[in-house]
């Protein structure tokens, strides 16, 4: 998300109420939100609903010895969820308040003033976002990866496609990150530094569990 004009988000359902059509119509428009910045919103919500239902698939009577583990773990991955669709909420109002704020006068020198920190404040809420994002992904992939081995073997599969989707989530977030703090001076901007060293981490942990998910299944 960078500059934007005009956004459709102030009427639209909340992403954890739009019918999936509808959400898929509005991102295929020519209107600024929704963007990337919710798609990886969205990725991190599904990586956490598929570690929910592999966790779900985990509480048979031979699961037993691991029943604490699996409990927390669905508790943990439906609360991200939620925490991930909010952040897909926050991610369009964020895009709009940085159209908003490229949008106020520039005549006077207290307009220009005005302008200038309006933007700033935008801009880091619109990295703050995708940060978050971040952490909802590192978490989901850690909860992934120790379900992974007590977790139900007819649904690992789901565990590979939970960690794609938090790399997908971490690598669109990245982009995200990167365009706004382009934008921002300097201080400002040198503050999500960790977080794009994470991102890296995080999409060598994801491919990592993948091709142990992989391995697993060819065995």
């Amino acid at each position: 998300m960078s500059q934007s004009s005009t956004s459709s988000t102030e009427t639209a359902p909340s992403f954890g109420e739009a019918p999936l059509a509808q959400y898929l119509n509005e991102l295929a428009a020519k209107i600024p939100a929704p963007g990337g910045g919710a798609v990886a919103a969205l990725h991190a919500a599904q990586a956490a609903a598929l570690v929910a239902m592999v966790a779900r698939y985990t509480t048979r009577a031979k699961d037993a010895d691991n029943r604490p583990v699996v409990d927390r773990i669905i508790v943990a991955a439906d609360a991200a969820r939620e925490r991930a669709l909010l952040l897909a909420d926050a991610d369009a109002a964020a895009f709009t308040a940085v159209g908003a704020a490229y949008a106020m006068p520039k005549a006077t020198e207290e307009d220009l003033t005005a302008r200038t920190a309006a933007i700033t404040s935008a801009l880091l809420e619109a990295a703050r976002v995708p940060a978050a994002v971040v952490d909802e992904a590192d978490e989901v992939l850690s909860l992934a990866s120790e379900l992974f081995p007590i977790g139900n073997p007819n649904v690992v599969t789901d565990i590979g496609a939970a960690a794609d989707a938090c790399r997908a989530a971490a690598a669109s977030s990245q982009l995200n990150i990167e365009i706004n703090v382009t934008s921002l001076p300097a201080a400002e901007g040198d503050g999500f530094a960790a977080v794009l060293v994470r991102i890296d981490e995080l999409v060598a942990r994801a491919d990592a569990l993948h091709a142990d998910v992989v391995h697993a299944v060819r065995r």
